[in-house]
């Protein structure tokens, strides 16, 4: 087989991490038989620096004429306290979601047994934890109207959604929870927003088609506590842009480093595959940087969006490996443990794949 493969390093550590992507994709291509074809855009800080646009006209057609797309991270510091500075970086990531209709975020949290002390919660709470955020990311407070008034005193954010906007990503959650353990949480915070109440209503309506699924419609603060306390209570939860925001950044605490956590934003035509931490400036071009929830990423990419099974698991299995065998780079190795760089890493899984035997 042949894809295209659309790839936008991005800013800080996203070059680092997508190198060692890119190397085991095209491992894992090499002993199955396919070709890739890896078409490289750019986006965020390094995309303003060059283009003076965070999100390009052409990144955004490299992005429509793959099959896939391998992102790594946005932003740069220099953009954070400079408020004459009208362009941001973030901006091209809310635009690229925007224009390519990428209206759902796929957060799996899970834990791996070899690392199951180095999260800051008890073992007993977390163990076992296998948990979904949908999280909605086309709409809400971060599309919706904002400005200043006063002479710049008094700031509004809007937060607007629609019914067609809230039952597609809520379609998926269902169809995501029959295929787990048929349970499924609306998160909102229907007691004081509007907004909230509509997402409520929305899933309440959706139920009767889905007669399997056990549905609790929870508080977003609540989960906030919860997540921490018990973890393993949930399933698959569904719940609008800015609270999926918050509280997937929360559950990856759970297995003990950001490093570690991949994504999926899917679309109508296409889906986005990238790590949940972000730039980390402050590690930039140091060879220093966790590649693994990069390297996971690619492999949800090769399941959700080309059906390659096996694909994917090589790479889990392999990455398991080197958290077992404590190939880690320094966020993972503690103080006494050996300390590999981000290539080292991807040299020993590019390594374990090319020798593996299928």
């Amino acid at each position: 087989m042949i894809f295209n493969i659309a790839v936008l390093p991005g800013d800080g550590i996203g070059p680092e991490v997508i190198e060692q992507s890119v190397r085991v994709c095209d491992a894992v291509a090499k002993i199955f038989n396919h070709k890739i074809n890896w078409n490289y855009g750019l986006v965020g800080a390094s995309a303003i620096e060059k283009k003076g646009d965070p999100y390009p006209k052409e990144t955004h057609r490299i992005c429509e004429d793959s099959d896939a797309i391998l992102f790594g991270a946005i932003g740069d510091p220099k953009f954070d306290n400079d408020p004459s500075l009208k362009i941001r970086p973030e901006q091209g990531l809310l635009e690229m979601r925007k224009k390519l209709g990428l209206y759902a975020n796929v957060r799996p949290t899970f834990t791996f047994p070899s690392l199951i002390n180095k999260s800051p919660l008890k073992k007993e709470i977390i163990k076992g934890t296998d948990l979904i955020f949908l999280r909605e990311l086309t709409g809400g407070i971060y599309f919706g109207k904002r400005g200043r008034l006063d002479n710049g005193n008094t700031a509004y954010d809007t937060c607007i959604y629609s019914r067609e906007e809230i039952v597609r990503l809520v379609k998926m959650g269902f169809e995501l929870a029959e295929k787990r353990s048929k349970k499924l949480c609306c998160v909102d915070k229907a007691n004081v927003l509007e907004s909230s109440r509509l997402w409520r209503e929305t899933v309440q309506s959706m139920e009767k088609d889905y007669p399997k699924v056990l549905v609790s419609y929870e508080f977003v603060d609540a989960v906030a506590m919860r997540l921490i306390q018990w973890p393993k209570n949930y399933d698959v939860l569904v719940t609008e842009n800015l609270f999926g925001d918050i509280l997937t950044d929360e559950a990856s605490v759970i297995t003990g480093s950001m490093g570690l956590m991949p994504s999926a934003s899917i679309g109508n035509k296409n889906s986005l595959y990238e790590p949940i931490h972000g730039s980390f400036p402050q590690a930039a071009k140091k060879n220093i940087a966790n590649p693994l929830a990069t390297i996971l990423s690619a492999a949800m990419m090769f399941e959700m969006s080309f059906g390659l099974k096996n694909e994917s698991e090589i790479i889990k299995i392999t990455v398991d490996k080197s958290l077992k065998n404590e190939i880690v780079t320094e966020d993972l190795s503690g103080e006494k443990g050996r300390k590999f760089s981000t290539s080292e890493v991807g040299d020993f899984l590019v390594k374990e794949i090319l020798s593996s035997k299928i």
